[in-house]
């Protein structure tokens, strides 16, 4: 392969651009320099506070009715404990042909591949038909504020298209009718939600019929982890469960909605990670992750809060995200406030137009087969943030048999990230190929 695209690989993870969540974290620019370097010309660069930085470079086409494509991936990763990993998480190293390191699949991997296929229209050795854009965008991990979702609201002009590729680039399926490349056409909606109780302050060590905060919050998280989540079996789910190769019966359970948990606890005997994947495309999913209380061990809890990551499927709003909370918490509700934080509905794509069939022509020229599969994304991207725009916006990527989809998963936000130089350079010459079918002469 390119030595060179492995080892933009390499450089990126090194980067360490930790996004935590804070306005401070993400430290963006390391790999703003990086891929400016490797792309050999300089960019626009959008910084919106200190060290947030997006690199966007934006090509000219030769033709003006021509469509336009925009390449987004994003240069920050999440947090990552170092002790549950069997190497440092970023060093980089490349280990039988694995590149381990936290970004390897979300989304270095891609953000290189991208990067490599777009160089040769930045240097100017081929000039697209229509306009196309690359922009390596910060903040991607904590909702986009200082990376896409500002560039759409205030720079449309520089990163607006009528297509867009970004994240997520899946591991190939093994179906009834053979091998698949998943191609995400959508994702859930996310409505964060922070959850606060009030109480009375006063001595640890006399707590009878205390106004203890803690108790409200831990009886409200409770109902929230023993109530079942709201069904909804939509289209797109139909026809992806449609081509698995999976029984007849246990397929017809998986869009049945009475049925459809039966069918994930079936599915767990074998795969729980595949059933982990099942159950959130049919449910809307309620993770309580964070939970703080009080001031001091001897002192009675006055406040507390818990942070809930809510995901939604399409139909659902924050009425009816609300309305389940409420429900779910039962006789705590009256004692919590829901304070909303991230409002984002479900986004969906279509297929059937000229990026699709330049995805499918794409895959034909590395793999031989157009078989791609419209699969939905459990997790949030900033294609939401496009598709509001009206941009039709997709994630694809290639990797080889050493990676299967349900492994995949697991290592998204994961211990031991890594991804084979073989997947990035077959995912670079994808992209090469798609650029050609859409942009080329």
């Amino acid at each position: 392969m390119s030595s060179a695209v492995l080892e933009l690989v390499q450089a990126l993870i090194r980067n360490e651009c930790v996004n935590d969540g804070t306005p401070e974290s993400g430290h963006e620019h390391r790999s703003v320099a990086t891929l400016t370097d490797y792309l050999g010309v300089p960019g626009e660069v959008f910084e919106p506070l200190p060290g947030r930085q997006s690199l966007i470079y934006r090509v000219q086409g030769s033709e003006r009715d021509a469509p336009s494509l925009a390449l987004v991936p994003h240069t920050d990763v999440v947090p990552v404990d170092p002790s549950g990993w069997s190497r440092d998480p970023f060093a980089a190293d490349l280990v039988d042909g694995m590149v381990y390191g936290r970004g390897a699949v979300d989304m270095l991997n891609v953000t290189a591949a991208m990067a490599a296929a777009v160089k040769p229209y930045l240097t100017g050795e081929l000039r697209p038909r229509g306009d196309l854009v690359f922009a390596a965008v910060a903040d991607e991990e904590a909702g986009g504020r200082y990376g896409a979702a500002a560039l759409v609201d205030q720079r449309w002009d520089l990163v607006g298209a009528d297509y867009l590729l970004t994240e997520v680039a899946y591991p190939p399926l093994q179906t009834g009718g053979g091998r698949m490349v998943p191609v995400s056409i959508g994702e859930k909606g996310a409505f964060w939600s922070a959850l606060r109780a009030t109480g009375t302050p006063g001595h640890g060590s006399t707590p009878y019929r205390a106004d203890n905060a803690l108790a409200k919050m831990a009886e409200a998280v409770h109902g929230l982890f023993q109530t079942s989540s709201p069904v909804a079996i939509i289209d797109e789910w139909e026809a992806f469960v449609s081509v698995l190769d999976l029984p007849d019966e246990l397929k017809e359970a998986l869009v049945d909605p009475d049925r459809v948990d039966e069918a994930v606890d079936e599915l767990a005997l074998d795969d729980p990670l595949f059933a982990r994947y099942v159950h959130a495309l049919t449910h809307m999913t309620i993770s309580p992750n964070m939970l703080a209380a009080g001031v001091k061990a001897n002192v009675i809890a006055d406040r507390a809060q818990a942070q809930i990551d809510i995901r939604t499927l399409p139909g659902m709003d924050r009425h009816f995200v609300d309305s389940h909370l409420r429900k779910a918490m039962g006789s705590a509700r009256d004692d919590i406030e829901i304070d909303p934080f991230m409002d984002m509905e479900s986004t969906i794509s279509p297929t059937g137009n000229p990026l699709w069939e330049a995805i499918a022509r794409g895959v034909e020229d590395v793999e031989g087969h157009r078989n791609l599969l419209p699969t939905l994304m459990t997790v949030g991207t900033d294609a939401r943030f496009f598709r509001a725009r009206g941009t039709v916006a997709y994630g694809v990527g290639l990797y080889d048999d050493r990676m299967s989809f349900s492994e995949m998963l697991a290592l998204f936000h994961g211990h031991d990230e890594r991804v084979s130089a073989t997947s990035v350079e077959l995912t670079s010459r994808l992209y090469e190929r798609v650029l050609q079918h859409l942009l080329g002469p």
